[in-house]
């Protein structure tokens, strides 16, 4: 039996109906209009020596929770984030602190006291980092500045990580082995690092 094709005023509805269901979506979750400032300020600009000799790439899940003494209380009241953040972190040398006197050449060779390997970067990708869990009681909102804590404090658990992890010290190792290169494309044959 062929199938009937619904009449023309029922597609009509049909429309109007899909036409005011979408309307209503947009009165109910409008995408905000985002508009920047026209006048840009540049605050600092400043000369950089620094020699990135490692990156990291770190993921951390961090989560936060709020009111969360009581089943009953939580439900109400409380609320929880768990947020899965991507970010890097750059060690290496900062050159503007070496000295003259950190360098000297005796008996054909040159010694060099480098400062120590430092973090120089932190940053946090916003594409990679995602918000996986909110919860929150009937009674409140989840406060806006609870992601914005938790992003600092995954900030501080990345720099940890890689700290734990050893970065300092390849850095390190890292600058010497580059400006070991460096100096003997320069003449220097032997140099040793102090």
């Amino acid at each position: 039996m062929p199938r009937r094709r619904p009449s023309a005023p029922m597609e009509q509805v049909n429309e109007a109906n899909y036409a005011l269901q979408t309307q209503v979506a947009q009165l109910m979750n409008p995408t905000p209009t985002i508009i920047p400032d026209p006048v840009t300020y540049i605050n600092e600009i400043r000369a950089l020596a620094r020699l990135e000799t490692i990156e990291y790439s770190i993921s951390q899940v961090v989560s936060s929770e709020t009111n969360q003494d009581s089943p009953i209380f939580a439900f109400a009241f409380g609320s929880k984030i768990l947020v899965q953040i991507h970010g890097s972190v750059i060690a290496g040398i900062d050159m503007e602190k070496l000295q003259p006197g950190d360098l000297r050449f005796q008996d054909n060779v040159l010694y060099v006291v480098l400062p120590p390997a430092e973090i120089l970067a932190v940053t946090l990708d916003e594409d990679k980092t995602e918000v996986y869990t909110v919860q929150e009681g009937i009674f409140v909102d989840v406060d806006p500045n609870l992601v914005l804590d938790v992003l600092s404090v995954g900030e501080d658990k990345i720099v940890s990580v890689a700290i734990e992890d050893g970065i300092l010290t390849q850095a390190q190792e890292n600058a010497e082995a580059y400006l070991y290169k460096f100096f003997n494309a320069l003449g220097y044959k032997s140099v040793i690092f102090e």
